[in-house]
C-alpha cells in the first residue's frame, strides 16, 4: 500500500476551531527524513512564536509519518444491531497489552482516494457488507505529539441480515472474526471498560449520544 505517501489532508471538521491573532508563525528550518519503509519517519528543526511575544529557540522534533486513516461503525437500524469485528494488533503487542482487540472495520486512504469511498471500501472487504448511508463523525489527530497521521470516523448504514463470521483480505495477512451485537450489547461494552482502542470507544460514544435520533432519522428514510 502507498498510504505511507499521503502526508497531508485537509481537516474535514466543519466547525474546526481558527484560531486569530498571535502566535500564528511557523518556520521550519530543515527537514532531514529518518526512515523511508512501509511507514517514515522525519527529523523536524523548527522555531514558532509564543503566547507571550517572540519566539522560541530552534526546536527539534521527530515525526511518525503513517498516512491517514478512516474508521467507520456498521449500524443497522432496522434490527438496531451494531457489526464489530476482532483482530490481531502488533501494536498491542509491542505495549505489553492484550493483542487481539475488538474494533471497527478502518483502513488507510490512498493517494487521490476520498475518506467515505475508504469506508465503503474497508466495510466491504472486513466484514463483507455494503454501506448505504454515511454519517461523518469527527476527524481528529491520533497522537499529535508525535505523528502526523489523522482518523477520518463515519457511522455508516448496514443491513446485517448476512453477515458472516470472518472477513479481511489474504493478501494483506488480515483474519478477522466478524460478530454482531445488538445496540444495547454494543454500547454497554463502553461502561464495561471492555473496549481498548480509540476508535472504536469514540466512535461508540458518539452513536450512545446519536443513536436514537440517527435511527429515527435512517428509518423515516426508508419508509419514504
Amino acid at each position: 500500500m502507498s498510504a505511507r505517501h499521503l502526508k497531508t489532508i485537509g481537516c474535514l471538521n466543519p466547525g474546526a476551531p481558527l484560531r486569530s491573532g498571535e502566535p500564528d508563525q511557523v518556520e521550519t528550518l530543515a527537514m532531514d527524513p529518518l526512515y523511508r519503509g512501509y511507514f517514515g519517519a522525519t527529523r523536524y528543526t523548527l522555531r514558532h512564536q509564543t503566547f507571550a511575544g517572540g519566539w522560541t529557540p530552534e526546536i527539534t522534533r521527530e515525526v511518525f509519518e503513517r498516512g491517514h486513516a478512516v474508521a467507520v461503525l456498521p449500524y443497522d437500524p432496522v434490527r438496531d444491531e451494531i457489526v464489530l469485528i476482532e483482530q490481531f494488533r502488533a501494536g498491542a503487542l509491542a505495549a505489553g497489552w492484550n493483542p487481539w482487540l475488538i474494533e471497527v472495520p478502518a483502513g488507510m486512504i490512498e493517494p487521490g482516494e476520498a475518506p467515505e469511498a475508504v469506508a465503503r471500501r474497508e466495510t466491504a472487504e472486513e466484514i463483507g457488507l455494503d454501506v448505504g448511508r454515511l454519517d461523518f463523525v469527527a476527524h481528529i489527530l491520533c497522537t499529535p505529539g508525535g505523528s502526523s497521521e489523522t482518523l477520518a470516523i463515519f457511522c455508516g448504514e448496514v443491513s446485517t441480515a448476512k453477515v458472516g463470521d470472518h472477513g479481511g483480505l489474504a493478501d494483506e495477512h488480515e483474519d478477522i472474526r466478524v460478530f454482531t451485537m445488538a445496540a444495547d450489547e454494543a454500547v454497554a461494552l463502553l461502561d464495561r471498560g471492555a473496549l481498548d482502542n480509540a476508535s472504536t470507544v469514540l466512535v461508540l460514544q458518539w452513536f450512545a449520544l446519536n443513536r436514537a435520533k440517527l435511527r429515527a432519522r435512517w428509518l423515516a428514510n426508508k419508509e419514504g
